[in-house]
């Protein structure tokens, strides 16, 4: 199935605007995500897609029939939500099966189709079990698996991982990844955490304040962010940003200067233009390289994470952070010197906070 949303507005009651003009076409078998930070009307997207929210003015289409009027079940979506709303007393048999028990479906299609969905989700031990004697992994693979039962064309997930620790968001999210592929169901899930969007999606939607902000890939998002919001809000560690007005051609990193000529001919007679200059933690080098930005500064603090660190430094009042190697980790209070290549450079109007 296919989904278009024309302008979609949410207001509330009280006066709330908590959507804006939301425009998106999904294609059949996407797998979407909406993302941004708590309150930016992701869910409340969701639900009106589901049809457990009113739609307050715009139009909602499935398969190019408007389904603004269509009940949840009308418009055959399969909804897990964060809480895995399993019923305690039942099996995870009777679980995975409950809506098809309640849609009168003959028992030996229930027993085969339970059985097929458990050997998808790796339960099918568990079928005798109650909800209490599974891990939270097995309670949300369960949570899925009853809106995997019933075969509909849309799946609508929000943020069902944010239960379940760290190692098994790992593991919940590639088997979320291959059940996609083998179900080939048009997928929208929302999540606040940036790792799910770009691990997960086909395509991501960036939203702040109810307004989208940026749809593309996870590689454009990350490589062409359009704005300063999406260009801190993807990555990890976030997008280092400098804020600095143009005087003679250059702008301030801390107690230096960077040569706009070089890099961005473009800005460098913007005199008195403020900018917001960015480069990902990753981006920058701790050895010489051509074409980039020479930085000298201190080292305030390090983290070391395995197969990287994380480097804290200050130049002048100017703080940023460096993805290094290991290896590479410098020692603390010690004077650094990072290039950070063109390429890897980004500009920002300092006004409007959109890409130069």
């Amino acid at each position: 199935m296919y989904i278009t949303l024309k302008n979609i507005n949410k207001i509330y009651p009280n006066g709330f605007h908590a959507v804006h003009n939301f425009n998106l076409e999904i294609e059949k078998g996407e797998f979407v995500v909406f993302v941004g930070p708590s309150g930016c009307g992701k869910s409340t997207t969701l639900r009106m897609i589901a049809g457990l929210e009113n739609i307050s003015s715009g139009e909602f289409l499935i398969n190019g029939v408007r389904a603004n009027e269509k009940g949840p079940r009308e418009r055959e979506v399969a909804m897990v939500f964060q809480s895995y709303a399993l019923y305690p007393q039942m099996t995870v048999f009777d679980n995975i099966a409950f809506g098809l028990t309640l849609q009168g479906v003959d028992e030996d299609v229930i027993e085969e189709r339970v059985r097929k969905t458990a050997q998808i989700l790796g339960l099918t031990d568990y079928l005798d079990r109650l909800p209490r004697a599974l891990s939270g992994g097995q309670r949300q693979r369960v949570a899925i698996g009853r809106a995997l039962i019933r075969k509909v064309g849309i799946f609508l997930m929000d943020e069902p991982l944010s239960n379940l620790d760290a190692k098994q968001r790992v593991t919940m999210r590639s088997e979320i990844a291959q059940i996609h592929q083998e179900t080939g169901a048009t997928t929208i899930y929302v999540t606040h955490d940036q790792t799910e969007a770009m691990t997960l999606a086909d395509r991501i939607v960036v939203m702040k304040d109810g307004y989208v902000q940026q749809v593309g890939t996870p590689y454009e998002l990350y490589f062409k962010p359009v704005n300063v919001f999406v260009a801190g809000f993807i990555g990890e560690p976030p997008m280092n940003f400098v804020r600095g007005t143009v005087e003679n051609g250059c702008i301030p990193f801390g107690e230096q200067k960077i040569r706009l000529a070089e890099f961005r001919p473009d800005l460098a007679a913007a005199e008195g233009k403020e900018i917001v200059f960015g480069f990902r933690p990753e981006a920058a080098s701790l050895t010489e390289q051509e074409n980039a930005a020479r930085i000298d500064c201190q080292v305030e603090l390090t983290e070391m994470l395995g197969d990287n660190t994380n480097v804290y430094i200050l130049s002048g009042e100017q703080r940023a952070i460096l993805k290094v190697d290991s290896h590479d980790t410098p020692e603390t209070d010690e004077p650094l010197t990072f290039w950070i290549p063109k390429d890897s450079m980004y500009f920002f109007d300092g006004e409007t906070e959109t890409v130069l």
